[in-house]
């Protein structure tokens, strides 16, 4: 899961309340929308992975805040077990019909307390989501969960992908209305996010991880305007006005969605993703 801009959350808030307004945020029938035009993860994920955590086939790997499925099904086929942990009882029902590999299989939890036994995971993963994440107690569970020589991967994109640049500039001033809008309504009150800059700094300073670093993956899709606006939409920041009775004009979105039709079309373009991986070693 993702959004955009971050920052610290309100320290008055209890675990329980921020928690709450993190997993709420992603109900209302987001979960469709959400599958349909995120993208998935580079496969090159899978393999640095892999060779990082020792080189052979992994046992077991769990993907923390796994959402719709599209980083835990990315595993199909390259480890042993794959278990997927959201909190979101929509994402979750989503991610189970979406996901035929009886290897795969999906468990309600949370980053802070998965139900895994101790030592049991080669490879912990948490795509866009670690930012929804208190962050020390996250990285307690991962140490917990993960074998020694194990690795903690967080994976998040560049949003928007690089396409054309005025469709690009379009989609960042329709984050920033919505933005606006969703606080207006309210809307993050209850949120609490975790800047994804500060992941390599917290998770050095956790001291959960013997060895850290940063690395830089990129990752190539196919989409048109449809896909662009439909991008827009799997933003919980977009999502929620809307729902609460916000128009398309008020969060950008009408202006997105011509400037996306006259720059991008309906025909298929090549997308560019960025995605920065954050690594930490058990």
């Amino acid at each position: 899961m993702t959004d955009g801009p971050t920052g610290a959350g309100n320290d008055n808030e209890s675990d329980t309340e921020r928690d709450n307004g993190n997993v709420d945020r992603w109900g209302g029938g987001i979960a469709d929308t959400y599958d349909r035009f995120r993208p998935t993860p580079p496969r090159a994920v899978v393999e640095l992975l892999t060779q990082l955590a020792g080189g052979s086939r992994p046992s077991l790997v769990v993907d923390l805040g796994s959402g719709t499925g599209l980083s835990t099904r990315l595993w199909a086929g390259a480890a042993d077990r794959v278990i997927g942990i959201e909190p979101g009882d929509e994402m979750r029902r989503e991610a189970v019909a979406r996901t035929s590999d009886g290897t795969i299989e999906y468990r309600a939890g949370s980053s802070t307390a998965t139900g895994l036994p101790d030592a049991c995971a080669d490879i912990v993963t948490a795509s866009q989501s670690l930012h929804w994440m208190d962050p020390e107690p996250t990285f307690a569970e991962v140490a917990r969960v993960l074998r020694p020589g194990g690795v903690f991967a967080a994976i998040d994109c560049d949003w928007p992908p690089t396409v054309h640049w005025e469709a690009e500039r379009a989609y960042a001033a329709c984050m920033k209305l919505a933005f606006e809008r969703e606080a207006t309504l309210g809307l993050r009150d209850r949120v609490t996010q975790w800047d994804k800059s500060g992941h390599l700094g917290r998770m050095r300073a956790s001291g959960r991880f013997r060895y850290v670093n940063e690395v830089v993956l990129h990752g190539v899709e196919i989409g048109n305007a449809a896909r662009f606006v439909g991008l827009a939409l799997s933003q919980a920041r977009v999502h929620g006005p809307l729902a609460r009775g916000a128009t398309e004009d008020e969060i950008g979105l009408t202006e997105l969605r011509d400037v996306a039709r006259r720059a991008l079309g309906d025909g298929p373009r090549t997308w560019w993703f960025s995605y920065r991986v954050r690594l930490g070693v058990r």
